[in-house]
């Protein structure tokens, strides 16, 4: 694993057991990345760990992670994200979606969702397909990070038949180069993201029907209350614009109503 002590630390998890197409896009991607200065990274595939499925008993949600009854790496992988600066999700094209051992893995993160907390850490994603269907992936694993929490660089997709032609290889360096560029400004870049007017939605919604629908016997209601999240602008201190200032006033005020209707009419 290249190393660099100064440097920013940047972890991909591949959800494919081969070590074909998606690794070796996941590798150039990182190791464009590490010649652009100051990142050190990791490969961690998926399949040299034990991810257990879901079973959705929502002990997670109620009472707290620590509760699930399942005893596989999801706390050492959790680990890795939080020990990272920046994460990449790659996942090839199975069935026209992430493959199953993405998802699994995405299942046992699924409080983290209420809870998020990797605000400040870089995202992207990489998708290999061999025909069709990628780029909607690639949407899906940006709308997976913005809820996780992260800073969404957008991904990439690329198609690579085996072995792969000329043209193809030729298209993917110039897509997985323009990614890097993008991810390292974004990862070395000293200001904090400002939030667009979907995710200062998506704030304001979760946290006035926290708010207004439960109480602190949940979870979910002292994780927000904790953090600040109740009173804050956003989760962490940003400078909002006048318009968007004015746009996350309008979400409490309407976001507040649905939750006070839901909570007349349970």
């Amino acid at each position: 694993m290249p190393a660099n002590s100064a440097g920013k630390r940047v972890t991909a998890f591949v959800g494919s057991a081969r070590k074909k197409h998606t690794y070796s896009a996941v590798r150039e991607f990182l190791e464009r990345l590490e010649a652009r200065g100051s990142v050190e990274y990791e490969i961690v595939p998926l399949s040299d760990y034990r991810i257990e499925t879901c079973r959705g008993c929502k002990l997670c949600f109620e009472k707290g992670e620590e509760f699930c009854p399942l005893k596989d790496d999801r706390d050492v992988l959790l680990e890795k994200i939080m020990a990272s600066d920046g994460v990449v999700f790659a996942s090839p094209n199975y069935s026209f979606q992430v493959s199953g051992t993405m998802k699994t893995f995405l299942d046992r993160l699924g409080f983290l969702f209420h809870r998020p907390r990797f605000h400040r850490k870089t995202f992207t994603s990489i998708v290999v397909q061999g025909v069709y269907g990628g780029r909607k992936i690639v949407k899906y694993l940006g709308f997976v990070g913005r809820g996780l929490g992260f800073d969404v660089v957008k991904g990439s997709c690329s198609t690579a038949f085996e072995p792969m032609t000329e043209k193809e290889q030729c298209k993917r360096d110039k897509t997985l180069a323009r990614q890097s560029k993008r991810f390292h400004a974004r990862l070395i870049g000293s200001r904090d993201h400002v939030p667009t007017l979907f995710e200062l939605m998506i704030f304001r919604m979760s946290r006035q029907s926290i708010r207004l629908t439960l109480d602190d016997s949940y979870l979910d209601y002292t994780y927000y209350s904790d953090n600040g999240w109740f009173e804050s602008d956003y989760y962490y201190p940003v400078r909002l614009g006048v318009v968007k200032r004015s746009a996350g006033n309008l979400f409490d005020f309407i976001f507040a109503r649905i939750s006070k209707a839901r909570a007349d009419q349970g």
